[in-house]
C-alpha cells in the first residue's frame, strides 16, 4: 500500500528538531521513531498516532480520530487520524506532539 508522501514530508518537518529520529517502513507505510520507539506513522492517507494507554480515550475523542485496527483487531494506545483531522498544520503538530510525548516517555531501544 502506498502512503501519502506529502503528509510524510509535513511530519518530517514537524519532527525536524527531534533528536534520535529515524524512519522505518511499517503498516504498509512509514513510521517515525524516536530513539527506537514509534511516535507517529502514515498508512495510506491516515496518520497513525501512538498515544499510549493514558491518553488513548482522550485522543479518540478528538475530531476525525478512530480506533487503530490495522489488522482487524483494535489496538489500545494507537489511533488513526483521518485526513480531515490533519489538514491544518496546527492540527498535525498537535497529533505529532501527542505521539512524541508518548515515545519520549519510553526508554530508548
Amino acid at each position: 500500500m502506498a502512503y501519502d508522501e506529502g503528509l510524510a514530508q509535513r511530519v518530517r518537518e514537524a519532527l525536524a528538531h527531534e533528536q534520535g529520529l529515524t524512519e522505518r517502513r511499517m503498516f504498509g507505510g512509514v513510521c517515525f521513531m524516536l530513539d527506537g520507539n514509534m511516535a507517529v506513522g502514515i498508512s495510506g492517507e491516515e496518520l497513525v498516532v501512538r498515544t499510549g494507554p493514558q491518553r488513548y480515550v482522550e485522543a479518540l475523542a478528538r475530531p476525525h480520530a478512530r480506533v487503530f485496527d490495522f489488522t482487524g483487531r483494535p489496538m489500545r494506545g494507537w489511533v488513526f487520524a483521518a485526513p480531515a483531522g490533519e489538514d491544518e498544520d496546527a492540527d498535525l503538530r498537535g497529533w505529532v506532539a501527542l505521539g512524541v510525548a508518548y515515545a519520549r516517555s519510553l526508554p530508548p531501544k
